[in-house]
């Protein structure tokens, strides 16, 4: 290295940049080029680069980037096998499906579904309409997210955005206009809370699907205006989500596509479902969407890891469950 170049260093961030780039096996002149192009001299660019490629931690990382491209093209492998079975690009709807039908056709073979009819009876679709739980429950305290148009990524921090309302003021905010700005979300555990044990009770568990012994948390209710958005995500368990009132659209990438959806950090994509920029992230072209509009009485099943993009198209009331009626217990993708 010459007397010039050895007075100057990378920046950390650029020194991580090459070395991600390194570890995934980049040209070294792409490397060069794209330093220079960012104002860094060549002789220095083609130092550093040198320097990076026998660093230990280099040579370590490229041994684990050939790994992940090992279970990548596995992945693959299983993304071209679901194309080739000519799959819809609609979920699956069905009614009338025993419980033993529904784990063996759906829950086990990791494949989603709408179930039409499970929630027939319920006395929740009647009396969760949102003026009605305006009248019943209205001086209840509820917890919401606010603030959220503001803010791309408020789904990874919540403490900025919690706003405890009571529930006829909330639900007097919902028709007021199509919006993803305030939202009552599932982790508010409302049902769980004694003032709600009421909507609790008008809900029923259909017969050898959930368990009706659920734990903390196992039970989430979710209520909006039309509008509200919930990013392309996975869940770390199967789900069983049951539209109560209104309407909500759905899109579903299967959880062998995590090559095509660009998750950087926690359970989101980076890619916007709703209009993803084709430059930014090229193979979430390739992925399998598929589509479904829940209506009120639909409960769609979700399984584990499976990526799911969610929009209200009406001022909306919702139920999951994440608790099957299974001996194993529900199984949990713990991605680290």
């Amino acid at each position: 290295m010459s007397s010039s170049a050895s007075s100057r260093r990378l920046s950390p961030d650029w020194q991580c940049w090459l070395a991600d780039n390194l570890a995934r096996g980049e040209p070294p002149e792409r490397m060069v080029e794209a330093l220079t192009r960012a104002g860094i001299p060549p002789e220095l660019a083609r130092d550093e680069l040198s320097s990076a490629s026998s660093h230990p931690a280099v040579v370590a990382g490229r041994r684990l980037a050939r790994r992940l491209t090992r279970l990548e093209s596995l992945l693959e492998v299983y993304s071209e096998l679901y194309h080739q079975t000519g799959v819809p690009r609609d979920v699956e709807r069905r009614s009338g499906l025993s419980a033993r039908a529904f784990f063996e056709r759906y829950y086990y073979p990791h494949r989603p579904v709408i179930l039409r009819d499970l929630m027939v009876g319920w006395p929740a679709l009647e009396r969760w309409r949102p003026e009605c739980l305006a009248e019943r429950f209205g001086d209840a305290r509820v917890e919401i997210m606010i603030g959220r148009d503001s803010d791309p990524e408020h789904e990874s921090q919540p403490d900025q955005h919690r706003k405890v309302v009571r529930l006829r003021d909330f639900i007097q905010m919902l028709g007021a206009r199509v919006t993803n700005d305030y939202y009552l979300v599932g982790r508010n555990f409302a049902l769980e809370r004694p003032e709600f044990r009421g909507m609790l009770e008008e809900l029923r568990f259909p017969e050898g699907y959930l368990d009706p012994v659920s734990p903390p948390g196992a039970i989430k209710l979710w209520m909006g205006p039309a509008g509200t958005l919930t990013a392309l995500h996975h869940d770390l368990s199967c789900v069983l989500f049951g539209q109560v009132y209104g309407r909500k659209h759905f899109k579903l990438i299967p959880s062998f596509e995590l090559p095509r959806v660009y998750n950087s950090q926690g359970v989101f994509s980076d890619v916007d479902a709703e209009a993803p920029d084709e430059a930014r992230f090229p193979r979430y072209l390739r992925a399998h969407v598929l589509e479904a509009v829940l209506e009120p009485g639909d409960m769609l099943f979700i399984p584990v890891g499976w990526w799911h993009w969610v929009k209200a198209l009406d001022v909306s009331v919702s139920v999951s469950f994440q608790r099957f009626a299974i001996p194993e217990g529900n199984t949990e993708w713990r991605p680290g």
